[in-house]
């Protein structure tokens, strides 16, 4: 759709903007890098389906993500990743909580009622999914936040049952969301995660299903792999400087993009199994479309194109000082 279009769907309560604009979600109705609005729509979608349920956790609990990214927390230097920053995890909860919304509103008779503190858990397990990637100030062995990259998982999930059990909620509970964050990553085979059959593993697959189609719907998507993506997994150990003894998974920003389209179809069956096909929530959230696999396959079909030029500019969320890679790594000036 050419801008200066207004896109034809509109989410229940939001309001699209006129045009594309890269610091939107895919409806271009929720900006993706004010805490504030995802906030209010994530409240939102919870009340519709909870008139009654107090929304004071969720409400602290985005406070409290806006700060530790911005460096407000004590504990932690702000956030120093600029592929896995705040936009990110605001894109990935809006996206957890429309798969919930449309879990409930499809379920037939015998599924598992979702639950006020289910929903709760699971965009608590959203918002601080990559939660380790934050530095503590009292780390002394590591320089910046993408170290983490390998373990990140496990160390956002330590956080997140502490934090939950902060906010009042039970150890049964807190000990779920953090659980739910590992089908986000690759630590443990989501089959394999230890965790109870029926609706708890649905939100499970939930999380690891929001976290890839958001990300991968992005409008700067490829351009979000190409330059700061790739950098982290460097840092991460994910690639590896030229010479280095072992090979690299990827040898630059380039071949990341350029192998975007194998990455598809990986992550597709990835959804239909592991993850079950909760993708298909989105669809029934959305009224018929899915725009989350929509946008995916956009991109996708983009990065396939030979000699395609990348040209949109991703947001920056980072702090002006915040520094979040040495510029001498590969391929980069």
């Amino acid at each position: 759709m050419p801008c200066g279009q207004s896109y034809p769907y509109t989410a229940r309560g939001e309001t699209p903007v006129a045009i594309h604009r890269n610091d939107y979600d895919v409806t271009h109705s929720v900006r993706t890098t004010d805490p504030t609005a995802v906030a209010a729509a994530v409240v939102r979608l919870y009340h519709e389906l909870f008139p009654l349920a107090p929304a004071e956790p969720l409400e602290r609990a985005f406070a409290q993500l806006e700060r530790s990214y911005n460096g407000g927390d004590l504990c932690y230097w702000p956030c120093e990743t600029e592929y896995h920053d705040i936009q990110h995890v605001l894109d990935v909860t809006l996206a957890m909580a429309r798969l919930m919304d449309g879990y409930e509103r499809s379920r037939m008779n015998g599924d598992e009622r979702l639950r006020p503190e289910l929903f709760v858990a699971g965009a608590l397990a959203a918002l601080f999914h990559d939660f380790g990637y934050l530095r503590k100030r009292s780390d002394r062995r590591h320089r910046y936040g993408a170290e983490y990259t390998i373990g990140h998982v496990s160390r956002g999930a330590e956080f997140l049952r502490g934090y939950m059990r902060e906010l009042g909620f039970d150890e049964k509970l807190a000990r779920l969301g953090a659980t739910l964050l590992h089908f986000t990553g690759y630590e443990r085979q989501a089959e394999l995660i230890r965790i109870r059959a029926g609706l708890p593993r649905h939100l499970g697959q939930m999380m690891g299903t929001a976290d890839i189609i958001a990300q991968m719907s992005d409008r700067c998507y490829l351009e979000k792999c190409r330059d700061r993506l790739y950098p982290e997994f460097v840092l991460g150990r994910l690639a590896a400087r030229r010479n280095a003894e072992r090979l690299p998974l990827f040898a630059s920003g380039d071949e990341l993009v350029a192998r975007t389209p194998d990455f598809f179809e990986n992550a597709m069956r990835r959804l239909d199994l592991q993850l079950g096909h909760c993708h298909e929530f989105a669809a029934r959230h959305f009224g018929g479309e899915n725009l989350y696999l929509d946008a995916v396959r956009r991109n996708v079909t983009y990065a396939g194109i030979p000699g395609a030029v990348l040209r949109r500019q991703p947001p920056y969320t980072l702090l002006p000082e915040v520094q979040p890679y040495p510029r001498d790594l590969v391929g980069l000036q």
